[in-house]
C-alpha cells in the first residue's frame, strides 16, 4: 500500500462556478496542502483566488493562481474547463465543443507529472476521459472522470427516502454513462445484506420512473439556475481524499473498462496510484444490455474525435 502524499498539491483548470465550488469544497476539508487555479480569463481567476483566500483561515490549505506549467506538475489535476451545457442540450452534444478545449488545456499542461492523477469533470465525461487518456501521456489507471458518482449518490438518496434508512447504508450504483444512458443497477443492490428488490416498498416502486428522475435531476437544476456545481464539488473533494489518503474506497468513476472496451463509469478501488481495480456489479440481462449500448456509443464517439 502506498503512503499518503505529503505536501500534496491540486490544480483546478477552470475558475467558473464548478471549478470555484470544487476549490471551496476542497479548501473547507483541507484535502491537499495547496490548491492552484488556472483559467483562460486571468481576471476572473485572480478574483476567485482572492475570494477563496478569505476563507482559508479555517483550513490548512493554501490557494493561489497557478500557471499551466505549474498545474501540470500537481499531484491531482482537475479539469473543469469546458463549454457550459445549455438548457435542453444533451451531454453528447457537448462533445465537439469540449474536445478542442480539452486538447488546448492538456497541451498547456505538458509536460504532465508522471505520477499525477488526472480527473475529468467536464461533459460528456466518459468520452472526454477517453480522449484525455490518449492525449495526456499518462497510464489509463491515472486518468479518471467523475462519472456516475453523483448519480449514484442521488440514487441512494431516492432509496433512502423510500425506505427510511441512511443513504450510506444503501449499496447501490448507477453505472455506464453519466446522463441520458445511465443504468441503475437494481438487481444486485442491497441494504444491510438484504437484496433491495426483496423490500416490499421497492417492489411497489415505479423503478423506471425513479431511475429517470435521478438521470434528469441535473437538467432540472440547469433549467432553474443555469449550472450544477455544489454536488459535483462534494464528489471531487471526496475523490481527492481517496487519492491523498490512499483510502482505496470503492466509488463509481469513469475509467477504461477492458470488459467493454470503452471508458465507462463503474465502481473502482481508488488510491494514491489511481485505479487499483474495477469492481463490476452483477447485472441482469436488461441492465447489461443497456451498459453495452452505452459502450458502443462511447467507442463510436471516441473513434470519431479529431486526432
Amino acid at each position: 500500500m502506498a503512503a499518503k502524499r505529503e505536501g500534496s498539491q491540486m490544480a483546478i483548470i477552470g475558475a467558473g462556478s464548478v471549478g470555484s465550488s470544487i476549490a471551496f469544497a476542497c479548501l473547507m476539508r483541507s484535502v491537499v496542502s495547496e490548491i492552484l487555479i488556472n483559467d483562460f480569463n486571468p481576471k476572473v481567476c485572480e478574483g476567485q483566488v482572492l475570494d477563496l483566500q478569505d476563507a482559508a483561515f479555517v483550513s490548512s490549505t493554501k490557494v493561489r493562481v497557478g500557471t499551466p506549467k505549474e498545474c501540470g506538475q500537481a499531484d491531482i489535476i482537475v479539469i473543469t474547463a469546458g463549454a457550459r451545457q445549455k438548457p435542453g442540450e444533451s451531454r453528447d452534444e457537448l462533445v465537439l465543443r469540449n474536445e478542442d478545449i480539452l486538447r488546448s488545456v492538456l497541451d498547456g499542461l505538458q509536460p504532465i507529472k508522471k505520477t499525477a492523477i488526472l480527473m475529468l469533470v467536464a461533459n460528456p465525461v466518459n468520452v472526454l476521459t477517453c480522449m484525455a487518456q490518449k492525449l495526456s501521456g499518462l497510464p489509463p489507471h491515472q486518468v479518471i472522470g467523475t462519472g456516475t458518482y453523483l448519480d449514484s449518490v442521488r440514487f441512494r438518496v431516492a432509496v433512502k427516502d423510500c425506505l427510511k434508512v441512511s443513504e450510506t447504508s444503501v449499496h447501490a450504483y448507477i453505472v455506464g454513462d453519466h446522463g441520458d444512458k445511465q443504468v441503475a443497477v437494481w438487481s444486485s443492490a442491497s441494504i444491510g445484506g438484504k437484496p433491495m428488490l426483496a423490500f416490499e416498498e421497492i417492489k411497489k416502486m415505479d423503478r423506471a420512473a425513479e431511475a429517470a428522475k435521478v438521470a434528469h435531476k441535473a437538467y432540472s437544476i440547469i433549467d432553474l439556475k443555469g449550472a450544477t456545481a455544489f454536488g459535483i464539488a462534494a464528489v471531487v473533494s471526496e475523490v481527492a481524499l481517496c487519492i491523498t489518503l490512499n483510502k482505496l474506497s470503492v466509488v463509481p468513476l469513469s475509467t477504461y473498462c477492458d470488459r467493454f472496451d470503452a471508458c465507462l463509469s463503474f465502481p473502482v478501488s481508488l488510491g494514491t496510484n489511481g485505479v487499483e481495480r474495477i469492481v463490476y456489479p452483477d447485472m441482469d440481462e436488461t441492465e447489461l444490455a443497456m451498459v453495452e449500448e452505452s459502450a458502443v456509443a462511447t467507442r463510436h464517439a471516441c473513434r470519431n474525435y479529431k486526432k
